[in-house]
């Protein structure tokens, strides 16, 4: 099962489009920069300081493309010799040609970006101090506030920028604890599926195929003493007739984890047919007006009556049975009466590799639709078994419940 890839924090995509916004915004500056220096100034001049210009976006451009590489790399050895320089020949420029100071926020954010720590206040103040030198120079070091203004702007600019690295760095942190969460939000799901699953097919393999075998080698077991009287045969013949159905049903659980006749075809009838694969004499009764059922409640009211009537054959020892289903304003009952030799409900053991899995796989498929499952049964005295699944969204039909009775 391919993985997808991780998404990139927001955090990250806000600093890739400030990172382009701050480059773009040099070379817009840079190239103004330079064309007021040429006009104001004579070709003599111009050849050096232009020069000089173009030594800083070199610089420049090296070091963007270095920090944006390594800093995913966490490395750093590469770019700080190449940001020096840019620093050194920034301050050149800016100190000689004031013109140029406007591109000092650009240089600020990216010596920032390639330092941490106090080696960014470092690089940050000298980038403002640079720009301060340079422009008080140009006032011909009379005008203290071209002086004062840029290192209060870079201090200023300082503070902004760590509000944003906090609060980038805490968006991160929730990021990664999201994505730490969802991930085992999804493990545990996957967990819950697999469980559910497994306890799913238990359920459908308990009520088809470990029932049929039981009752099979009840019928062998009692043609093995009588043979070779008539009556033998006619345990074989039912064992035999009782594995075919339940071969038919193994294979219907291995492609569809469904039982003939369960999603078409009316329900009593449906209820008949498992009942009595395990006891030929059991009766049918329908009380209330008939409806639809969701699919899952046929399913589950056709399972529960073939682990209920499968436990009578195995165990009660019972002469009659019957199958009561009982249609309620909002429920829809079930009800499976034996004259057995009952048992204590309060003693039944444990489920073990000898069996025990019958009352315990009927109660959770009936809760699992909300329902309610009850055993009323005491030793001499018979045992009646009554599920309920409640019905209230049976009248909606945007749920889709389709049923031919």
């Amino acid at each position: 099962m391919p993985t997808a890839s991780p998404r990139p924090a927001p955090s990250n995509r806000i600093d890739g489009r400030i990172d382009v916004v701050v480059h773009l915004g040099f070379a817009v500056l840079i190239v103004a920069s330079a064309v007021r220096y040429v006009m104001r100034h004579s070709p003599a001049d111009n050849l050096w300081t232009v020069a000089l210009a173009l030594a800083v976006c070199a610089l420049y451009a090296v070091t963007a493309v270095l920090v944006h590489r390594q800093q995913g790399q966490g490395m750093q050895q590469l770019w700080i010799p190449w940001t020096v320089a840019l620093l050194a020949a920034w301050a050149a420029l800016v100190v000689i040609a004031p013109s140029f100071a406007w591109c000092s926020f650009a240089i600020f954010f990216l010596t920032r970006t390639a330092f941490q720590g106090w080696a960014g206040y470092v690089a940050g103040g000298a980038t403002a101090a640079a720009t301060a030198v340079g422009l008080f120079r140009m006032s011909g070091w009379t005008d203290v506030a071209m002086l004062l203004g840029p290192l209060a702007a870079g201090a200023l600019l300082t503070l902004i920028y760590d509000k944003i690295e906090r609060d980038a760095a805490l968006q991160r942190r929730l990021f990664d604890d999201v994505t730490l969460a969802q991930e085992q939000l999804a493990a545990k799901q996957r967990e819950a599926g697999i469980a559910a699953e497994r306890e799913r097919v238990s359920q459908e393999i308990h009520d088809t195929v470990t029932q049929g075998l039981a009752s099979s080698l009840l019928l062998l077991e009692a043609a093995q003493r009588s043979w070779p009287a008539e009556t033998a045969r006619e345990e074989v013949h039912k064992a035999t007739d009782l594995l075919r159905r339940n071969l038919a049903d193994t294979r219907s659980l291995v492609h569809e984890l469904s039982a003939p006749g369960l999603e078409t075809g009316p329900l009593p009838e449906a209820l008949e047919h498992a009942a009595r694969q395990y006891f030929e004499t059991v009766s049918i009764q329908v009380t209330g007006e008939p409806r639809p059922l969701p699919p899952e409640v046929r399913h589950a009211l056709l399972r529960v009556t073939q682990s209920a009537v499968a436990n009578i054959k195995l165990h009660a020892r019972a002469d009659h049975a019957s199958v009561t289903l009982g249609y309620l304003p909002d429920a829809v009952t079930l009800d499976v009466f034996d004259d057995g030799r009952g048992f204590d409900p309060a003693a039944v053991p444990p489920p073990s590799a000898n069996g025990g899995y019958g009352l315990r796989a009927m109660r959770q498929r009936v809760e699992q639709l909300g329902g309610e499952l009850s055993v009323e049964s005491s030793p001499g005295e018979g045992t009646i078994i009554a599920a309920q699944f409640p019905l209230t969204n049976i009248a909606d039909p945007a749920n889709g419940l389709k049923e031919a009775l």
